[in-house]
């Protein structure tokens, strides 16, 4: 049988710019809004976010330039390692050959750490010492806690209290480099309190916990509040990982057909598909496909339109694929893909037709994350596992057509601290939690009506 293709570069082939999507992108980027449909100026963003992150966010230069200390710290896991799944691609019989850019060799076992060191150095540069974020599944509330460790800034998470109980070990990893974790919702922000005197039991959501880390952070001077996806300089930091992949792919001759990343946010999404665009727009054929759970289903079944990014408006209206701000998503054990809707960038992409989207269940993901790790060796983690399936899918289809199609996807991290959900899923204790459609059209009937 064959054996592992590692894909490797050097060190100084670490990227020294990330790609900023929108200087080629076929039409600007929709602006942000206020309920009264003004656009909201980037100055108003830096009552809770540092001042160079802002002008990231706003960017249209098409290379930003990657400062030396990010770099530095980068070397900890990057460049990650490209791999050729030799040994998936034998047992399923596919002519297809299947690639994964594996993130999960970062301290923090995740691609997170890539925007999360970002933040903190800009953070740390403009005088802030407070940082407070969300996190659902754990891995950029872990992400963060690290960069704050190597900064020194005092970091508090608000960690969706579903994924609190469901990952303690995410909590403890937290913990361990210093950072305060709370359950969320909490009884410490006025946020937290009205959805818990609404529901005493919620669960919890991340569109609450960005609630409560922006009420907090908009109430100090010196406390800024930091994002793992969904915004423009986020997934401008993540392009780390499709121009590896990009050089990776070119030092053994080859280039994918189709690509999938998981999607919750869109940080995958835009790390790893957002460098391949420009090859698209000049007319290469390649597919471009975001995988999201059917019971969190932003893309495929959300509305485009402007909706607040946290759960209790207050955060600027994006013009993006929702599911309605209050949507309360299943207890589902991929709790980074348990948001209400996605990247501005993403949603544009995928509204114009340039991107594509598809949902699969809870079950299909977890069966696939399991004959991969039993190919591969590494364990993935459960929001990684909705790429997986895709790329399975795909490699079958692969093998019924006779197509010797090349199929890459993000391995975005790995699935250490997520073994209570392999637990539940082998002994059968797993739904596959497909959203309702009534349920779905009254959280879409609460989008805010925006003025002219």
């Amino acid at each position: 049988m064959s054996q592992h293709t590692k894909i490797l570069l050097e060190e100084s082939e670490i990227p020294t710019h990330w790609y900023n999507v929108i200087a080629d992108m076929p039409n600007p980027p929709s602006p942000y809004l206020a309920p009264d449909g003004t656009q909201v100026p980037a100055d108003a963003m830096m009552a809770i976010f540092a001042p160079d992150l802002v002008e990231q966010e706003f960017s249209t230069q098409r290379w930003i330039e990657i400062p030396t200390e990010i770099r530095e710290i980068y070397r900890l896991w990057r460049p990650s390692p490209l791999f050729r799944a030799q040994r998936l691609e034998t047992i399923l019989g596919t002519p297809a050959k299947i690639y994964y850019k594996y993130e999960g060799v970062s301290p923090s076992g995740s691609h997170k750490s890539n925007s999360a060191i970002a933040q903190a150095y800009y953070n740390k540069i403009a005088g802030i010492t407070r940082l407070t974020t969300e996190t659902g599944a754990g891995q950029w509330g872990s992400a963060l806690s690290l960069a704050g460790s190597m900064f020194g800034l005092t970091v508090r998470v608000y960690m969706v209290k579903v994924s609190y109980d469901q990952k303690p070990f995410r909590r403890s990893m937290m913990q361990t480099w210093g950072a305060e974790v709370l359950p969320s919702p909490t009884t410490l922000t006025e946020s937290g309190r009205t959805i818990l005197a609404n529901d005493p039991h919620s669960p919890g959501s991340l569109g609450i916990a960005i609630s409560e880390a922006v009420e907090e952070a908009a109430s100090r001077k010196d406390t800024n509040y930091t994002l793992g996806s969904v915004l423009n300089h986020v997934l401008l930091h993540q392009t780390v990982i499709g121009l590896e992949t990009r050089k990776q792919l070119e030092k053994v001759g080859d280039y994918p057909d189709i690509i999938f990343a998981p999607c919750g946010g869109g940080s995958n999404v835009g790390g790893m598909m957002f460098p391949f665009l420009a090859d698209k727009a000049a007319g290469k054929q390649i597919r471009l496909v975001a995988v999201e759970p059917t019971s969190c289903p932003t893309l495929t079944r959300g509305r485009y339109a402007y909706d607040y990014g946290d759960s209790m408006g207050l955060t600027p209206l994006m013009n993006m694929y929702t599911l309605g701000h209050d949507f309360m998503p299943p207890g589902i054990h991929a709790g980074g893909l348990r948001y209400h809707g996605d990247s501005a960038l993403v949603s544009q992409l995928y509204h114009e037709g340039i991107l594509e989207a598809q949902a699969v269940a809870q079950l299909a993901t977890f069966k696939a994350g399991i004959q991969f790790a039993k190919a591969e060796g590494i364990i993935p983690a459960p929001e990684s596992n909705h790429a997986i399936c895709a790329a399975i899918d795909e490699a079958l289809r692969c093998k019924e057509t006779g197509e010797a199609k090349t199929i890459l996807f993000t391995l975005s991290g790995h699935g250490h601290f997520d073994m209570s959900a392999y637990d539940k899923y082998l002994n059968n204790e797993l739904d596959d939690l497909i959203y309702p459609e009534a349920a779905l059209q009254a959280s879409l009937s609460n989008l805010p009506i925006v003025s002219s």
